[in-house]
C-alpha cells in the first residue's frame, strides 16, 4: 500500500496543441506499481482549456473542484461542476473548458495504465 500526497505531487504544465493554461500531476501509474489504472489530476485555471481530442480509450473523471463544460464531437457543452463524474467513451472528440474567469477547473482522470507514461 501507498499514500500519495497530491500537493507533493510536481505540477507540469500541459504543453500541447489547442491546450491553454492546463496543469498535470500523476499521483498513480504505472511508476507506483499500478497494475490496471493511472490517475492523473489536471488544473485547468481560469479560461483555460484542454485540446478538442479523441483516443481509443476511456476517460473516467469526477470534478474535484471549479465549474465548466464538456464540450462533445458535434460542440454541444454539457455543464460540469463539482462533484460531477463524467465519462467520455473511446474515439468520441471531446474537450474540457473553465467558464470561470477567477477559479481553477480541478478534475481527477482516470485512464488505462499504459497510455500514461
Amino acid at each position: 500500500m501507498e499514500i500519495i500526497k497530491l500537493n507533493e505531487i510536481e505540477k507540469i504544465k500541459v504543453d500541447m496543441d489547442g491546450a491553454k493554461n492546463i496543469y498535470k500531476q500523476v499521483p498513480i501509474s504505472m511508476h507506483n506499481g499500478s497494475p490496471t489504472f493511472s490517475l492523473r489530476v489536471f488544473t485547468v485555471e481560469a479560461n483555460g482549456y484542454t485540446p478538442f481530442h479523441k483516443h481509443n480509450y476511456e476517460h473516467l473523471n469526477y470534478i474535484i473542484d471549479g465549474y465548466g463544460v464538456l464540450v462533445n464531437e458535434n460542440g454541444d457543452e454539457q455543464e460540469v461542476k463539482k462533484g460531477d463524474f463524467a465519462i467520455v467513451m473511446p474515439n468520441e472528440k471531446h474537450q474540457y473548458k473553465n467558464k470561470s474567469t477567477d477559479k481553477p477547473l480541478i478534475m481527477i482522470c482516470g485512464v488505462p495504465v499504459e497510455f500514461e507514461k
